[in-house]
């Protein structure tokens, strides 16, 4: 199957075209060892909850870059254009990664704003500097109250970032948007929120740049047909975005799991534009889910193989798979 689909995209493009993949990883905690004062990562040190080492942390980044390093690797023949990561702790963690060996000749660059998520966890960008060339970022925050407290509530900004891809400007949005802490129904209403400024800043996208392609991406904590991602779509099925993972989700295939179901959180959304251009367009769609990321306990059987300390060794990777597309760029 592999080699069928590198030969149908050679086929397609040769050497007038290009196929590029685009990445979107929650990592589940790659926190450094060190105790900052500003962040709360006392259970990621060496006196913690997870005795967290330099030597746990450097485990940690092998295996993430060993991620990395495959997603797409089948189709396109090298590491991911854009990568979307979740659950990362601070920008030197990111440098330490795009140093690794695996990733270091693909020369990434990192865009990263600091969250006030309560657990220090952030979302970011990696970007191949030398295909992709970065015009804006800046970082939303998304404002939560608690219905109890009345209290606000910290939760991960909704990262934005404009760039070029040769002449085609690509606007992403990286999302990790409040959790199930709860229940669903109890904590529907943040993801709402979410969901909403989204919509807010897909629209403001769209009238700057209405020529514009925009990628969602990231850890919804809801599945496809959940309101929150329905909302983001547009009033109607696919009038703002559409999503390809909608068909996967009907099928079962998931990014997680727990208590013997499958959900699909992590996505990709692409605007309707990406249908109708000829020259800058979405191929494919998939959940990275090779043997090696699953576990072989009999219990969580295929489950991720989530991050676990076992004395001094890591076990696992995340208890999120990598979701990725495959997008094709012709050149005249």
């Amino acid at each position: 199957m592999k080699f069928a689909l590198i030969f149908f995209f050679c086929c397609c493009f040769g050497q007038k075209g290009q196929v590029h993949t685009v990445c979107f990883y929650n990592v589940e905690n790659l926190f450094d060892a060190k105790n900052h004062p500003t962040a709360f990562d006392d259970d990621f040190t060496p006196k913690g909850r997870y005795q967290w080492t330099k030597d746990l942390t450097n485990q940690k980044i092998e295996q993430v870059a060993t991620v990395l390093s495959q997603v797409g690797i089948a189709e396109t023949q090298r590491a991911p254009l854009i990568i979307g990561l979740a659950e990362i702790e601070n920008k030197q963690i990111l440098r330490d990664l795009i140093n690794h060996k695996l990733l270091a000749p693909y020369q990434y660059g990192i865009i990263h704003f600091e969250s006030p998520d309560f657990r220090g966890i952030d979302v970011a960008l990696l970007y191949q500097k030398n295909h992709f060339l970065i015009k804006n970022q800046k970082a939303v925050k998304l404002e939560l109250t608690d219905p109890k407290t009345g209290y606000k509530r910290t939760t991960r900004d909704i990262l934005v970032v404009s760039g070029y891809l040769n002449e085609h400007r690509i606007s992403l949005l990286i999302n990790h948007w409040p959790s199930r802490r709860g229940g669903k129904t109890k904590s529907a209403p943040h993801r709402l929120k979410a969901a909403l400024l989204h919509r807010k800043i897909t629209d403001s996208l769209t009238r700057k740049y209405p020529d514009g392609k925009i990628i969602s991406m990231g850890d919804y904590n809801d599945n496809p047909k959940d309101k929150s991602l329905q909302w983001i779509q547009g009033k109607k099925d696919n009038e703002v975005f559409y999503n390809p993972m909608v068909k996967m989700a009907n099928k079962g295939i998931g990014s997680l799991a727990h208590n013997d179901r499958w959900y699909l959180f992590d996505q990709l959304l692409f605007s309707t534009n990406w249908k109708s251009d000829k020259t800058l367009f979405h191929l494919k769609t998939a959940v990275f889910n090779p043997a090696f990321l699953s576990t072989k306990r009999s219990n969580y059987k295929a489950y991720p193989f989530r991050t676990k300390v076992n004395g001094k060794r890591l076990e696992g990777y995340s208890d999120h798979f990598p979701v990725y597309a495959i997008i094709g760029l012709t050149i005249e």
